[in-house]
């Protein structure tokens, strides 16, 4: 939830600095984790956010994208092959699913997602293309293995990520010499003590 929550300070800063038009306060990110999970508790309950339908399942958010499409945009997007899919619809009609149904922000739809292993705003409308792609081919949509796509998908971007991590910084430490960690005093007299003093001249014939 701590990634999500970033995700969503990151996301609605980006709204409220593009869009000055906007309400400051409709934009304005929590405070704190706890006050993101008290507002995220809120809207995962409610069946509309901002005026806008929020579907609580895969069927109904089908049947929402029924009613923002028409046969026509319907069979162009039937015609596309399902591994280009994503990136031919997700500038348009993705970007406005992530935000008519909250994606950043948490919803019932969102928080179904989530339940199914689908974490990032971009995979949930992504997840959300595929299946209605397969729905209007009469293909079965097979929801466990598709959100098994986009976890494993995931899990080897982060890999990826790590292994071409650079070091930023290398620091070395020097290990002490055994006989440096002795704590009692080296042999001979010390620095100012009468042994090292200069002893005065004595004159001849005393």
């Amino acid at each position: 939830m701590v990634v999500v929550y970033r995700l969503f300070c990151l996301f609605a800063f980006t709204c409220w600095a593009l869009t000055p038009v906007l309400s400051q306060k409709e934009y304005r990110p929590a405070d704190t984790e706890e006050e993101f999970q008290r507002r995220y508790q809120e809207r995962i309950k409610k069946d509309q956010l901002n005026g806008v339908y929020i579907p609580k399942n895969l069927d109904e958010a089908i049947a929402q994208l029924y009613k923002w499409t028409d046969e026509s945009q319907r069979q162009r997007i039937r015609s596309l092959p399902e591994d280009s899919v994503c990136m031919r619809l997700h500038s348009k009609l993705g970007q406005r699913m992530i935000f008519d149904w909250g994606f950043y922000e948490g919803s019932r739809l969102s928080h179904y997602l989530r339940s199914a292993g689908v974490t990032f705003p971009d995979d949930m409308a992504d997840f959300l293309i595929l299946a209605f792609h397969r729905h209007l081919n009469n293909h079965p949509i097979e929801v466990r293995q598709l959100a098994t796509y986009f976890k494993e998908k995931r899990r080897k971007e982060w890999q990826e990520r790590l292994s071409k991590g650079e070091v930023i910084h290398r620091e070395v430490r020097k290990r002490p010499r055994p006989d440096s960690l002795q704590t009692t005093p080296t042999v001979g007299p010390a620095i100012g003590s009468d042994a090292t003093a200069k002893k005065a001249p004595v004159a001849k014939g005393q």
